[in-house]
């Protein structure tokens, strides 16, 4: 059952590009409740504007026009605030996932996981104490001083989910998070992903092509040029054999 306190509400969000003399509508009136606990996919081909809804949610680029307001609470209309306030209700409320893992080459796993904790301010012994904590519930409790040239691509990407979910932020996106993968791993990282926003019931938006991918979602909001052309709820859950993988 999707949880019914709304925290994400996505009202008539467009966003247009200029592209020479043309404008391209990449999000074309889009109107969308995420709720607090959920786990969302939005699922559809390249050139969707399923990734230009998640940039619009986290903040990463702005809309051409509408809303996108955030919070149970305290809501905060986020298409309102400055650079700065976005910048600090990103370190704040939010993690990211990434297809390419983004982890920095240098740096082992506990520096790639404790480095964005810098920023907001956790002194050394706790971002030590969370990094190892979430890397050893990942499966890296061997690993926490391998580099990213010392693993494997789902291993990579795990050190991504524990530097995503390490200081539990209020939400996690994760754009094409299996995109590097092969089947097996890939089950093995959504089972992950879902199963740890679950436990700390944290909002967690996945942006995929991948109808496979999206089976893990409370809800998939079908996306195709710019607009929601169908919203399923989806009771299959976490299938119980990939949660017996983890």
């Amino acid at each position: 059952m999707i949880p019914i306190e709304a925290l994400i509400e996505i009202k008539d969000v467009k966003k247009i590009y200029q592209m020479g003399g043309e404008k391209v509508n990449a999000l074309d009136g889009v109107n969308l409740t995420i709720y607090k606990g959920e786990i969302i996919c939005l699922l559809g081909t390249s050139g969707s504007g399923k990734s230009t809804l998640l940039n619009m949610v986290a903040g990463l680029d702005k809309v051409s026009s509408g809303e996108i307001i955030i919070g149970s609470n305290k809501k905060i209309n986020l298409t309102q605030l400055s650079e700065k306030q976005v910048t600090k209700f990103r370190q704040k409320n939010v993690g990211f996932v990434f297809q390419s893992y983004n982890l920095i080459s240098t740096l082992n796993a506990m520096e790639n996981v404790s480095l964005g904790m810098i920023f907001k301010g956790v002194d050394k012994k706790e971002r030590d104490e969370l990094a190892k904590d979430i890397l050893t519930k990942v499966g890296l409790g061997e690993r926490l001083y391998h580099k990213p040239s010392e693993m494997s691509g789902g291993q990579q990407q795990r050190v991504s989910i524990a530097r995503a979910f390490a200081d539990k932020p209020k939400i996690v996106f994760a754009d094409e998070p299996t995109g590097n993968l092969d089947t097996a791993t890939s089950f093995e990282i959504m089972a992950l992903m879902c199963q740890m926003a679950r436990d700390y019931n944290q909002t967690l938006i996945i942006v995929t092509h991948d109808t496979e991918t999206a089976i893990y979602a409370d809800r998939i909001v079908e996306m195709r040029d710019g607009k929601i052309i169908s919203i399923e709820d989806n009771d299959a859950k976490i299938p119980k054999n990939h949660l017996e993988e983890i």
